[in-house]
């Protein structure tokens, strides 16, 4: 039996030279095409993009919450960030797509990994009013090795780097939000360092049990079993001692 894809390569084939590689051009610049919706945030809005926050950015009240800001500020915020959706499975951000944003997440789980070969080893999970991105490339367009992807349909916002940029070398206010987020941050990889430094695996899931509540509920096992660094085997056998 022949299939469809087997019948599109056969006529590929029998076409003259030159318009096959015309039709081969423009099936390569569609996946490169498709690649790059993947990985660019999906504009989640009309003509008001605030009608559904209460009319302003929801990033302001982060910020707020170290700070009380000034309207200038509020304004430069409210209007260089904007929301966007990615679909479950897609890539925020990856090796191949320099991303120009950071996303404070709204609704959903994305994980952050890196590929060794064949293997996805995943390094981080973030769950809702998390800001999530990849630092090496922050600032500067440089390579980095980690892919981020959404686990659940992500509702998120998007902020430009540039307007982060701004911010800081014109407002000592977001300097001190900068420094105090940093904070908060470097307190959660301080706990993903912590979950790998354990040497028992049932030690290792008792402690995401109690970091990540209710997250063991909402992603697949193998990513928390990659997260962990465990095999899914040990996971599969920790979990049936704590149901039993």
């Amino acid at each position: 039996m022949v299939t469809t894809q087997k019948k599109k390569c056969i006529a590929l084939n029998n076409l003259p030279t030159k318009l096959r590689l015309f039709k081969i051009f423009n099936i390569l610049c569609k996946s490169s095409l498709n690649f790059l919706l993947a990985v660019n945030p999906q504009k989640n809005y009309a003509e008001n993009k605030w009608a559904a926050y209460n009319g302003f950015s929801p990033l302001v009240n982060v910020f707020k919450h170290f700070h009380p800001l000034n309207p200038e500020i509020e304004h430069i915020i409210n209007e260089a960030t904007f929301p966007v959706v990615f679909k479950k499975g897609k890539f925020i951000s990856s090796p191949l797509h320099r991303n120009k944003y950071i996303f404070l997440l709204l609704k959903g789980v994305v994980r952050g990994f890196t590929r060794h070969g064949n293997k996805e080893i995943t390094t981080w999970i973030a769950i809702e009013h998390e800001l999530v991105g990849t630092i090496r490339n922050l600032w500067e367009d440089e390579e980095t090795e980690e892919y981020i992807q959404a686990l659940e349909p992500i509702e998120a916002i998007a902020i430009p780097h540039h307007m982060s940029k701004e911010l800081y070398e014109n407002f000592p206010i977001a300097n001190y939000v900068g420094r105090k987020m940093t904070e908060m941050y470097y307190a959660q990889a301080y706990e993903r360092g912590f979950l790998c430094r354990l040497q028992s695996a049932q030690r290792k899931y008792s402690r995401f049990l109690q970091s990540y509540p209710n997250l063991i509920d909402r992603i697949p096992l193998k990513y928390v079993a990659s997260f962990l660094g465990m095999r899914m085997e040990t996971l599969s056998r920790i979990r049936g001692k704590v149901i039993t």
